[in-house]
């Protein structure tokens, strides 16, 4: 059964994307059922109206609760037997994280992404579906973006590769950035000597367990060096295993 994902934006021609490259193909193949919705069509008013002023005053617009909560009914019910996750992509939810794509992407097969605007979505649309649904709310890092196609994008590209079958080599998903808890170590192709700047001949050595070795070093190192947080982590975690 392919992961279905469902987005429902104001701006579905923000996701065009999901068209291209990798995820392209992966709709053509079968392993992604991609279905992008325009919020507007679950409006009733000839200006297709979704926002309005906050109450309590303020700055910007509010998504209203009326059209998502028509779209989200509908959206959530249309496939018999099965029950999505909601994911909200906003600064204020849970870091967006390997862990997190890899779980979405192992124990989740359908999705459903809202993508708010303005100053975001009336909050009684979250309680609402978090009674109902699964829902998550996913941030992808500590900055504001205008809406959530962007975010929606990197979430979608991030848990597709993992899905099997995506990505024709998989072993390249074992060794990449944040698999384990470290960055990706640094990699080489032809020439061996470019500009002056000379491929570590470990790599020429043909010798499998040496390169490993080197391998694992850098990978210490460049996470030390880049993010010390998540080296801090991964010696905690290092010190609680046996």
């Amino acid at each position: 059964m392919p992961l279905r994902l469902d987005v429902v934006t104001i701006f579905p021609e923000y996701l065009a994307p999901l068209d291209l490259s990798l995820l392209g193909r992966a709709r053509r193949e079968g392993l992604l059922d991609v279905h992008v919705h325009d919020l507007r069509d679950w409006t009733h008013d000839r200006h297709r109206t979704v926002d309005d002023s906050p109450y309590g005053g303020g700055a910007g617009m509010v998504m209203r609760p009326e059209p998502w909560g028509e779209a989200l009914d509908e959206i959530c019910s249309s496939v018999p037997g099965r029950t999505p996750r909601l994911v909200v992509p906003g600064p204020g939810g849970e870091v967006f994280s390997q862990e997190v794509a890899s779980r979405l992407a192992l124990e989740e097969d359908w999705l459903v992404f809202v993508c708010g605007r303005y100053e975001g979505i009336d909050e009684r649309v979250y309680d609402e579906f978090a009674a109902r649904y699964p829902l998550s709310v996913l941030s992808l890092g500590d900055y504001v973006l205008n809406g959530g196609e962007v975010a929606v994008l990197a979430m979608t590209e991030a848990v597709a590769r993992l899905l099997p079958g995506m990505v024709g080599n998989e072993a390249s998903l074992v060794e990449e950035s944040h698999t384990g808890g470290l960055l990706e170590y640094p990699v080489y192709t032809k020439p061996a000597s470019w500009r002056g700047h000379e491929v570590p001949e470990v790599l020429l050595s043909g010798h499998h367990g040496r390169i490993a070795a080197w391998r694992q070093e850098q990978r210490l190192a460049r996470t030390a060096q880049r993010r010390p947080d998540l080296m801090a982590r991964y010696e905690a975690g290092s010190e609680a295993r046996p």
